[in-house]
């Protein structure tokens, strides 16, 4: 079944922008693990359609089904534990030009998966790209959201000041989310719950989805984020960019 409509298959046809070189990494950060349905997921599907739509290639992790051990390190089997396998997802994070944050609200708050997940990515935010700034810089972020309970706005600003203060550009319009009945009303995928023909949500999830593409597209055939007043590394070596410097280097 095609989770796109009308409209939205006709954004996609009529862009003549070339996406196909981009990838986009969706992070799923339900308690479910697979194969539970994740309703989370059943809304992010729609943007990940748009996207595979235009060309881009599109991964897609259930975070719940990996052994992802606690902690702010890069690879924490260096720090008492047995396994964790959140090396090999970081590989995957700075493959994508996109990394969109998906999570149900649980006590008007982001999952503890989605904790875990922005912990990780923070414990990995010391590295450096080639330019000397910090490694997630020239990447897009986003987030998408489902509940039946108020907190998706808050949800949205926690994770998108995570991924900006970690490097990531965020574009505008850049969460999308839909909210059923308050309490134990029916979820997005259930039967009856309005959420796949919410108009709102539809709308909030093609923007997002298009102001994702639009600034990965431009940030990539930039060359990636000016790379000026931004580099550790020149700082860390007593550069001072715009500011007098008495020892010239």
């Amino acid at each position: 079944m095609n989770p796109l409509s009308t409209e939205q298959e006709r954004l996609c046809e009529e862009s003549s922008t070339d996406f196909s070189d981009l990838r986009a990494l969706y992070i799923n950060c339900t308690l479910k693990r697979s194969p539970e349905v994740s309703n989370t997921q059943g809304l992010a599907d729609q943007s990940i359609a748009i996207m595979e739509r235009v060309g881009v290639h599109v991964d897609l992790i259930r975070a719940v089904d990996h052994d992802i051990a606690t902690g702010v390190y890069g690879d924490m089997t260096e720090h008492g534990w047995a396994s964790d396998q959140w090396p090999a997802i970081y590989e995957q994070v700075m493959a994508a030009n996109i990394l969109v944050i998906l999570t149900p609200i649980w006590l008007g708050e982001k999952s503890s998966v989605c904790t875990r997940i922005i912990e990780r990515l923070y414990g990995n935010s010391h590295l450096l790209n080639d330019q000397g700034q910090w490694a997630y810089y020239g990447r897009v972020g986003g987030a998408i959201i489902t509940g039946n309970e108020d907190g998706a706005k808050h949800c949205a600003m926690n994770i998108l000041y995570s991924l900006q203060h970690l490097g990531y550009a965020i574009p505008p319009q850049a969460d999308s989310a839909w909210l059923g009945e308050a309490g134990p009303g029916p979820s997005y995928l259930d039967p009856g719950s309005g959420g796949p023909e919410n108009d709102f949500t539809n709308r909030n999830t093609t923007f997002l989805t298009w102001n994702l593409l639009h600034l990965a597209r431009l940030l990539k055939d930039a060359g990636g984020f000016p790379a000026h007043g931004n580099q550790r590394a020149k700082w860390d070596a007593g550069c001072r960019f715009d500011f007098p410097n008495p020892e010239h280097r």
